[in-house]
């Protein structure tokens, strides 16, 4: 028999437009807070693309590209502490994606979620590039992003990332690169329910390898904690972090729900401590 507890939860309700109001979707029931079941035999936590990206002063273009590196550390210094130590003591499946690099490679947990996911899917078929293509990847990545006077110290920081201290993996906790191997990872645990704390809500944990798209393509239910993340920012947006506003909308609407870190070890404080939840 399953596990279950009660947790409360955020979500978004997207409906229903009113077409009397002179702006009709202003009528949406907007963000909502109720308890839901959680299902602790088949839930699992995944901190994504947590990193130790090096100071200011030993790569100042890419802290000038990337501007969130200051708040990501700081949820890992204030967040992440109670938050995986209340996963781990629970006994929770604790999972990890990373980048690309050779950091992690030592890790066993990374060694078992290769032999676990097999060899890789094929890559996709792309189509062939001709020099214009390759002048408009070179004007977006010098005027877009992450702009040529800070593409230097990006390389040169690439090949020093690591984990955070904060973030580390512990003993045989999953470690995967992409979403085949976290699948893989789910499977041998039995995991339906992923919940995602790390970097950026709106970007890396949507889109990159072993983010939501890709999990939810294959029946994985994909939620997200609130306080465990934050947003690539705009400079519209920055001062308010408005951005990581519109992608925990975007986590409720699309994939699943927004916990609250609190609530969460909350709810798994009473199987640490020995009793039923």
């Amino acid at each position: 028999m399953t596990r279950r507890a009660m947790i409360p939860a955020w979500f978004y309700q997207q409906f229903d437009a009113d077409f009397s109001r002179e702006v009709p979707g202003e009528a949406y029931g907007g963000w909502q807070r109720e308890e839901i079941p959680l299902a602790l035999d088949h839930t699992g936590v995944v901190v994504m693309h947590a990193w130790d990206c090096g100071t200011y002063k030993e790569y100042p273009g890419w802290w000038r590209a990337v501007e969130e590196i200051p708040r990501t550390y700081e949820v890992c210094r204030a967040v992440f502490p109670p938050l995986l130590a209340g996963v781990r003591e629970a006994g929770l499946p604790l999972l990890h994606v990373v980048g690309s690099g050779e950091y992690y490679q030592h890790l066993p947990g990374y060694r078992r979620a290769v032999e676990l996911a097999g060899p890789p899917p094929p890559p996709l078929e792309t189509v062939p590039s001709d020099p214009v293509l390759e002048e408009l990847r070179l004007f977006h990545a010098n005027r877009v992003f992450p702009g040529e006077g800070n593409r230097a110290d990006i390389a040169r920081g690439g090949p020093h990332l690591d984990f955070p201290a904060e973030a580390r993996p512990q003993g045989e906790e999953g470690v995967a690169e992409n979403g085949h191997q976290l699948f893989a990872l789910c499977q041998e645990a039995g995991i339906n329910h992923l919940i995602y704390a790390g970097f950026a809500i709106n970007w890396c944990l949507l889109m990159s390898p072993g983010g939501m798209l890709e999990m939810a393509r294959r029946g994985v239910l994909c939620s997200a904690f609130r306080q465990a993340t934050c947003a690539v920012e705009r400079k519209e947006t920055v001062r308010q972090e408005l951005n990581k506003e519109e992608g925990l909308w975007r986590v409720s609407v699309e994939f699943g729900f927004v916990f609250d870190v609190d609530d969460f070890i909350s709810v798994l404080q009473p199987r640490s401590e020995g009793s039923e939840p």
